[in-house]
């Protein structure tokens, strides 16, 4: 046990180990959550799934984090699985290549031939550990297959109600509800003759990407001036 241990913490593992225990938590903390949630046979979904979209409703496709393990091919499955695999693997390589370089150390090889090897020896774990997880994300996807972030033209097409006392072709903010019942404020825009102030139901009939905003258009009975 104690050369498991000091091996986790020699160089390159320990650059992985801590992150390794932060995954452990991670999902120790979620399997507790779930048989809590189903101990109480209560679901926090709705609360969630409300703060995912105001969080969320500002995303446009995969950027940031999970735009970037896409990039690297580790796409198609939920970003935790994918991170959680890939710190996994390559703490796991990191490991091997610790114990080989212990194993040199001790037959007295010199720092000055040692420390190459441990700094070339980092980035072949990381190597390792990201060609393994491509191999098994691959199948993995087949578990997800409708796994998409996101976007904001997911609101086009619904009604939202006007938050703010007018909007025009330079300002607005609606409230716009998911079929899931999430909610995000969002910023709209209108050129129509119609008059939306606080309180009006418009249509989303379309998404500006430059502006990032919503275009409306007035929709159903309109309170009265």
């Amino acid at each position: 046990m104690t050369g498991f241990i000091d091996a986790a913490l020699g160089f390159p593992a320990v650059v992985f180990s801590f992150a390794l225990l932060v995954v452990v938590a991670y999902w120790a903390v979620a399997l507790l959550g779930g048989f809590a949630g189903d101990a109480h046979h209560h679901s926090g979904d709705g609360h969630d799934a409300g703060h995912d979209a105001d969080h969320d409703a500002g995303d446009d496709g995969p950027h940031g984090f999970a735009g970037l393990l896409a990039a690297a091919g580790l796409g198609g499955v939920p970003a935790t699985v994918s991170l959680s695999l890939l710190i996994a693997l390559t703490w796991f390589a990191s490991l091997v290549a610790t114990v080989l370089l212990d194993g040199l150390h001790r037959t007295g090889a010199p720092t000055l031939v040692t420390a190459p090897l441990a700094a070339l020896a980092l980035l072949v774990a990381v190597l390792v550990g990201w060609l393994a997880t491509r191999l098994l994300v691959r199948p993995l996807r087949r578990i997800w297959p409708d796994v998409r972030p996101p976007s904001r033209h997911d609101f086009v097409g619904l009604t939202c109600v006007v938050r703010t006392g007018r909007v025009d072709a330079g300002f607005g903010q609606a409230e716009v509800t998911s079929p899931d019942g999430s909610s995000a404020v969002i910023q709209v825009r209108q050129t129509d003759d119609v008059p939306l102030t606080a309180g009006s139901t418009a249509l989303i009939f379309d998404y500006d990407s430059d502006g990032e905003f919503f275009r409306v258009m007035p929709y159903g009975q309109q309170p009265a001036l």
